[in-house]
């Protein structure tokens, strides 16, 4: 029966007088192109009802894997395999009486048969990518890098099985063969390789999240992390632009991850104020008698200047010089003064370090440094309070007979007379 639905048109061209050779080949030809028609309607059939079928579950269905199924044309891809098996089944039916060309339109099918398999994998692989975004636990790990691994996998032994089919040599040969120009695969990938290992070790230790903010000097990137994959990782920086870094850079550069800061309870103040060094000097009773009147060290002072009067009438010191004996500077009133404001700053964190200090000396002054840190870890609100500080500080100073240290500038030589 089957030969006699193969020869039909041959059997009907012949009774016209075409010759057996022409006959055979249109015979052919017709066969073809009905079994090309059949295909495409099948294909067409299964396809809308499977993607139907998958968006008619998705729309009720509580979780939204069936929709990134969907998204990603997971339906779409599957439903072209019962064509391809139909017209794996009949091709060589078509073409009995032409064995080369059964050859090579045979092995044309199974090549497409590791294409369609590849097609499904990455449809299926991006569906896991999407939703493992969704999760909590994942949406912050390089899973772009891990999917990229197995794809590249998946399209290198699809490459060498399309390759062992048309050169008709067996699979296990083909890699033998291969495993000698293995240096040179090696040196080829080599970016691919380190991408790996470095994801693998980022996601690991935990080095980067996407999301994370991060400052790379090397590559000039200061943002946030928008994706991590094999090859590259990329930071959106706060001007808006995108700096791509080599993912092995990671592990093989330093760089800052200012994660630790935005999950902390504050975000760091860290700034100081250069003093002139000959306007620090020792405070008279009149000088500590108008400072009394600042009531942030009021009560300090009055405690403080008590302590000493008691110590250098014990030890019979001779206050007719201020060096002798114990005395109070209005550089020590200032820092005990910026202390007290630090501390009674409504935007500072008290459970965390509230510290004024002094520096070393440089050409530059005296730096009196406030290391603190403020409750608002926004960028916008944290430069805010810190410059909130500072004018106040810095207007402050007069008020302790100290002066701020800058260079001089084309005003400070105004009215000079320089003569030669």
């Amino acid at each position: 029966m089957q030969e006699k639905y193969r020869h039909f048109i041959y059997d009907y061209l012949t009774e016209f007088g075409i010759s057996d050779t022409t006959a055979e080949y249109l015979n052919m030809f017709g066969l073809l192109l009905i079994l090309i028609i059949v295909v495409f309607i099948i294909d067409f059939v299964i396809r809308k009802i499977l993607v139907k079928t998958f968006y008619q579950f998705a729309s009720v269905s509580k979780t939204n894997f069936d929709d990134l199924l969907v998204a990603n044309k997971v339906p779409r891809n599957i439903a072209h395999i019962i064509p391809l098996l139909i017209a794996m089944e009949f091709t060589p039916n078509i073409f009995r009486d032409f064995p080369n060309f059964d050859g090579v339109i045979e092995k044309g099918l199974q090549v497409f048969a590791i294409v369609l398999t590849l097609w499904i994998v990455r449809s299926f692989l991006n569906t896991l990518k999407d939703y493992f975004k969704t999760l909590p636990r994942l949406k912050d790990k390089p899973i772009d890098s891990y999917i990229q691994v197995f794809m590249i996998f998946a399209w290198v032994a699809g490459f060498m099985s399309a390759i062992a089919i048309i050169t008709d040599t067996p699979f296990i040969k083909f890699l033998t063969a291969l495993g000698a120009a293995s240096a040179v695969i090696i040196l080829v990938f080599k970016d691919t390789i380190l991408g790996f290992v470095a994801s693998i070790q980022v996601s690991i230790n935990d080095m980067v999240r996407i999301g994370d903010w991060i400052t790379f000097e090397k590559y000039g990137a200061d943002g946030d992390v928008i994706e991590i994959n094999l090859a590259t990782v990329k930071v959106q920086n706060f001007d808006k632009t995108i700096t791509t870094i080599p993912t092995y850079a990671l592990i093989s550069d330093s760089f800052k991850n200012w994660r630790g800061m935005v999950s902390s309870d504050g975000r760091r103040i860290k700034r100081s104020v250069s003093i002139k060094m000959d306007s620090v000097n020792y405070l008279n009773k009149e000088r500590l008698k108008t400072l009394s009147g600042i009531e942030l060290i009021s009560t300090y002072l009055k405690q403080r200047q008590a302590d000493i009067d008691r110590y250098n009438n014990d030890h019979n010191i001779d206050k007719s010089i201020p060096l002798n004996g114990r005395n109070l500077t209005n550089l020590g009133v200032f820092r005990k003064y910026v202390q007290t404001y630090i501390e009674n700053h409504s935007a500072i964190n008290k459970d965390m370090t509230i510290m004024v200090r002094q520096l070393a000396p440089t050409a530059q002054g005296i730096p009196i440094e406030i290391y603190a840190f403020s409750n608002d870890k926004r960028w916008e609100n944290y430069e805010y309070i810190m410059a909130d500080i500072f004018d106040h500080l810095i207007a402050a100073l007069p008020y302790f007979d100290l002066e701020l240290f800058e260079f001089p500038s084309g005003s400070n030589f105004k009215g000079l007379n320089i003569t030669e």
